[in-house]
């Protein structure tokens, strides 16, 4: 499905970038993804907030980062029924609220967790904005996946706070972890989202981490436009069996996101 117009609880259903460079990541997307890019903000607020546009449809955005000291990123949003209920239970699960859930004006409510090895998402409640209206197609989001060390403990917090199922399956030499909603049957293409052990190829200093996915017509020629526009690649291009060919860029600010050419086997994710 591409064009949306609801999610169910527990789906990851927006991303936005947040940088000190608001303003040069919107040109650096528009031009890589052809995205129409309008400030939403009102000018008087402190911060800048993009929306970004296909066929006049929110797909993602570009943000200031409200956080100090926090490096430019691409943060990953769960739909949820309940802010505050989800912000318990992500307490309960031993993690960690780092911004109480608010309003965020009439597009719905947000909070801001971290998940017990320090992985940080947020949950949005819907009001006036359900997210991303399209997704899964190209220059679209198009899956979400956390990086961790701590796979175990992950599913066990996941599972407490979204109810996500889990299916593990050989990948790339390991075991690759892909999230399902509660009751939904575990098979190919009703995956909501995905988890990768960060083994000995990941840096020793890179935190776990969300990473966001957009899907792209031709993944290597995605990446040379990157860097062509002032972007880098930090995972060159390889093939995934069964699932598609993926790059993973940073931004000019230094912000990581993967693209994938989804090949036809591998379409999956809600």
């Amino acid at each position: 499905m591409s064009e949306r117009t609801e999610y169910a609880p527990g789906t990851p259903s927006w991303a936005d970038n947040a940088s000190a460079d608001p303003e040069g990541a919107a040109q650096f997307y528009s031009q890589l993804f052809g995205w129409d890019t309008e400030d939403v903000m009102p000018p008087e607020a402190d911060g800048r907030y993009f929306m970004a546009r296909l066929r006049g449809k929110d797909v993602a955005a570009l943000g200031s980062q409200p956080m100090e000291g926090v490096p430019a990123l691409w943060n990953t949003y769960v739909t949820v029924d309940d802010v505050e209920a989800t912000a318990e239970k992500v307490k309960d699960a031993g993690g960690t609220v780092m911004m109480e859930p608010f309003d965020v004006f009439d597009a719905g409510r947000m909070a801001v967790f971290a998940d017990p090895s320090g992985a940080v998402f947020m949950a949005w409640k819907p009001n006036q904005s359900i997210g991303a209206y399209i997704v899964n197609e190209p220059n679209t989001l198009s899956w979400n996946e956390l990086a961790t060390r701590d796979p175990d403990g992950s599913k066990e917090f996941y599972g407490k706070v979204f109810g996500w199922q889990t299916n593990d399956m050989d990948f790339a030499g390991g075991s690759y972890t892909v999230w399902y909603l509660p009751g939904v049957e575990v098979a190919q293409g009703n995956g909501v989202g995905g988890m990768m052990e960060m083994n000995d190829q990941f840096p020793a200093d890179l935190p776990p981490h969300w990473l966001v996915y957009f899907a792209v017509e031709d993944t290597d020629a995605t990446a040379a436009k990157a860097g062509e526009l002032g972007g880098s690649t930090m995972v060159e291009p390889f093939d995934a069996e069964g699932v598609g060919r993926i790059g993973v860029l940073g931004d000019p600010n230094g912000a990581a996101f993967a693209v994938i050419t989804v090949s036809p086997e591998g379409q999956g994710g809600d």
